[in-house]
């Protein structure tokens, strides 16, 4: 397992991820999504895993601005640009990837 968790230092949600790996001994790289973002290619990557709608953060006052925007590519290029949009934690393992607190997806994985 290669797994990547990109969150937020404040979000509980992240903070509970990385506890999960941590108590099953799984290594995972913490990215802190804020600080260093993801990259195109990490961003399409979940896309594709879980959907756009799913990785858009609707909490975020900032996210109402999306909902008017008619092509996803312009929706990911605003996520892309702007990472507090992305609901958090993204957990990554290769190509699978899962957004939001999902530990009956990451048992699967074990």
């Amino acid at each position: 397992m290669n797994i990547q968790i990109f969150g937020k230092s404040k979000c509980f949600d992240t903070k509970k991820a990385e506890r999960y790996f941590k108590e099953r001994r799984v290594k995972f790289q913490a990215v802190d999504i804020l600080r260093y973002g993801m990259s195109r290619g990490e961003l399409q990557s979940v896309v594709r895993s879980v959907g756009l709608e799913e990785l858009i953060d609707w909490k975020n006052p900032d996210s109402a601005l999306l909902k008017y925007l008619a092509h996803d590519e312009a929706k990911l290029e605003k996520l892309f640009e702007d990472p507090r949009l992305i609901k958090t934690p993204v957990v990554r393992n290769g190509k699978q990837a899962t957004v939001g607190y999902a530990p009956e997806v990451w048992k699967s994985w074990e």
